[in-house]
């Protein structure tokens, strides 16, 4: 029930300046004006409040009523999320489009969830069973990909005195009641959760599992476990949101929840003209049936942008509760940032480096601790995954957000613009780009596809160190100076980055490879090295090295073989070193 809060005393922009409060507190979510427009209490001063809302002030004016229910701003959580369209601030797009046409209506209030809707809901619970916060009590096939898992809300516990029998219910309709004492909760399908606040485990794991992405510089050479967090900073037109489609379409990760936060609006049309018709590879289900995204174009509220990170962020903690692997796509937590600073501004609040808050990094602490690989209430492995994209002015990662994002993260794919001039894409740079997460994941790499992954990584990644340090020789003295053994590892190098480095993800068997593909990949590029270096070490030419069918095999091989046919790749090591060994005679 809402109830007068106040009323407005100066408009600023997205933030509120309101007097005469009453019962307000830090985080409340309030509506402002006529048009009940939604905002958040984001500072208290005697008594004035400071409200930043997530719609457009326009019209707003002083005298103007502010109401309030005396909640924190939250998010729905129930069936009906996945394949949905969301704003900053968890309003479904397309109900609303339904409603009031292309042009959202300020003040518009339509529930996340449909309510109209019927869910096919099976209880896993009996009648006294004792239960707790976060323990499984029924389930909904959401997808055909995907079970939700009906759970308790978290700080709830007691004793089921009454469950609904199975059958279809809307989200309305009441499908238990648990007593405590005396006291009586009735349970819905759906639950109601704060944004701001992380959903409780029962503990942390460490990272051991890679999230297998398909992109082969990314698994092979910078990988990221489940749980963990990857920064992908870049300046414009550098690939960091395709890199972020990429992974959306093909991680391994059983949910994505995609976060367009303050990006160009064209680049939101395509995701969502797109993804609808992209079919899941694994499955060949529509991809959409395990997706969720939230779009906050750069041209909506700026209040609202600060606030989709969080709606996000507990979007995939819900899923992560039943037991799921999420992979969150952030893009750009720059925008984010520059949100941040603008709500800051309008506070009056001291700004430090380039105007940002002095808050910013205790901020993307917050956000990047609430990824993890984690035991849940229900006793459940779940993990988030967060793939942050940082858009740094011109380029230079020393900026405030990229540099305090450093500090939060254990893996950074740094994307060079010369890459992306040259179209090599993905634009990750080799020499800049690093994971901490390979001595956690090794373990997995060496049971699932070979114990030489390891070192076989490390032997490649010096020969490509080996060649930056020989191409400043180069452009001293020219190439024609250098010796056959050096001129070679030139030679590899390129091959490297041209055939397992770029990956084209319009071709149909280049655009996914899987860990088997990549490492066996990998393998035939090394032996083919060794091979050559022992030829060379003979007086062989490298001329004539380039002249084999074996050379030509390597450089073709990422297009040649799909994941249908991964044993003839297999095969290949065997043709290298016949088609090699010929020059011996």
């Amino acid at each position: 029930m809402l109830s007068v809060a106040g009323k407005v005393y100066r408009v600023s922009g997205p933030v509120v300046e309101a007097e005469e409060v009453a019962n307000l507190r830090m985080l409340d979510m309030v509506e402002v004006g006529e048009e009940h427009l939604v905002g958040e209490v984001v500072h208290l001063k005697a008594d004035r409040a400071y409200i930043q809302v997530y719609e457009d002030t326009t019209s707003l004016k002083a005298g103007d009523l502010v109401y309030t229910e005396g909640d924190p701003l939250y998010v729905e959580l129930g069936p009906g999320l996945l394949g949905n369209f969301y704003d900053g601030i968890q309003r479904p797009l397309e109900a609303i489009k339904e409603k009031e046409g292309f042009f959202i209506r300020r003040g518009v209030h339509i529930p996340a969830l449909d309510r109209s809707r019927k869910w096919h809901y099976k209880p896993l619970k009996d009648v006294n069973a004792s239960v707790r916060g976060g323990e499984v009590i029924a389930q909904v096939p959401e997808t055909a990909l995907i079970t939700h898992r009906i759970m308790l809300a978290p700080g709830l516990e007691g004793r089921i005195t009454w469950m609904a029998a199975e059958g279809d219910y809307t989200l309305d309709q009441k499908i238990a009641v648990v007593e405590n004492g005396d006291k009586k909760y009735d349970v819905f399908m759906y639950q109601r959760w704060p944004v701001r606040k992380s959903r409780p485990t029962q503990d942390r794991f460490p990272v051991n599992e890679p999230l297998i992405t398909g992109q082969r510089v990314i698994d092979t050479l910078f990988p990221v476990g489940k749980g963990g967090c990857v920064a992908v900073p870049g300046g414009f037109g550098t690939g960091k949101t395709v890199i972020q489609h990429q992974l959306a379409k093909w991680s391994d990760a059983q949910i994505v929840v995609y976060i367009g936060c303050g990006e160009r609006g064209n680049e939101m049309t395509d995701i969502l003209l797109n993804f609808p018709k992209l079919i899941d590879p694994r499955t060949k289900r529509p991809l959409m049936e395990r997706t969720i995204f939230i779009a906050n174009t750069s041209n909506m509220p700026v209040a609202a942008r600060e606030a989709s990170i969080y709606t996000g962020i507990t979007l995939a903690e819900y899923y992560r509760d039943m037991g799921y692997h999420v992979a969150l796509m952030a893009d750009s937590t720059s925008r984010w940032a520059e949100a941040l600073r603008e709500l800051s501004g309008r506070l009056e609040e001291m700004p430090l480096e380039e105007g940002f808050p002095a808050y910013l990094s205790s901020r993307l602490a917050e956000f990047y601790e609430r990824a993890g690989n984690f035991k849940t209430l229900n006793g459940e492995p779940g993990s988030i995954t967060v793939v942050a994209s940082v858009s740094p002015p011109g380029g230079d990662f020393s900026e405030p957000v990229t540099s305090h994002t450093k500090r939060f993260i254990r893996c950074f794919w740094a994307l060079e613009r010369d890459l992306a001039n040259a179209r090599h894409y993905p634009s990750i740079s080799w020499i800049d780009s690093y994971s901490e997460y390979l001595d956690d994941i090794k373990t997995w790499w060496h049971t699932h596809i070979d114990k030489h992954w390891l070192a076989d990584r490390y032997r490649i990644m010096e020969l490509l160190q080996k060649e930056q340090r020989l191409l400043q020789v180069i452009k001293l003295v020219g190439p024609d100076v250098l010796p056959q053994r050096q001129r070679l590892v030139i030679e590899i190098c390129s091959v490297f980055k041209n055939t397992f480095l770029q990956q084209s993800a319009f071709d149909e068997i280049d655009t996914f490879s899987s860990a088997r593909k990549q490492y066996l990949m990998l393998k035939n590029i090394l032996i083919f090295y060794d091979k050559a270096d022992e030829l060379i070490k003979k007086g062989i030419n490298i001329s004539e090295i380039k002249s084999t069918t074996a050379y030509q095999d390597i450089i073709r091989m990422r297009l040649r073989y799909s994941e249908s046919n991964l044993d003839e790749l297999e095969k290949l090591s065997f043709s290298i070193n016949e088609s090699l060994g010929g020059l011996e005679l």
